[in-house]
């Protein structure tokens, strides 16, 4: 996190899916629905395929937080997505405790390809979870 003009500024890293949630995402954007601008995507084929170093990386990189937003039961990938998914992240909650990183800088939620209004919201959320934390 760095200082601007005494504000705290915020970094969120979001992995998201190309079918599902970058649509939701876009829309997002279309609607003009506000969100913290040091928001930055990463556009994947399926949440499931996210390897818990990538998101370790991101942390050590300087990210206060990362979102998964997720394909959920929509997933066009496997019906197992949302379950590979949780283990994915529940790994890497134990690797980021290992590290000393709280695990709730960590989130996940499916996001369905008009879900903007939920994407805004748990974005939202963290940001302000990351700005009482740090």
């Amino acid at each position: 996190m760095t200082e601007e003009k005494g504000k705290k500024k915020i970094s969120i890293l979001v992995f998201s899916t190309e079918k599902i949630s970058d649509p939701a995402i876009d829309l997002a954007g279309l609607l003009k629905q506000h969100y913290p601008p040091e928001v930055d995507n990463i556009s994947i084929p399926c949440s499931s395929g996210i390897k818990p170093e990538w998101i370790m990386h991101a942390f050590e990189r300087g990210f206060d937080g990362v979102f998964i937003a997720a394909d959920g039961t929509d997933c066009p990938f496997g019906e197992t997505c949302s379950e590979k998914t949780a283990e994915i992240i529940s790994r890497t909650h134990e690797l980021m405790k290992e590290k000393g990183i709280d695990p709730a800088k960590l989130r996940m939620a499916a996001i369905c390809s008009v879900c903007s209004q939920a994407f805004v919201k748990l974005v939202k959320d963290l940001a302000d979870y990351l700005d009482g934390t740090s």
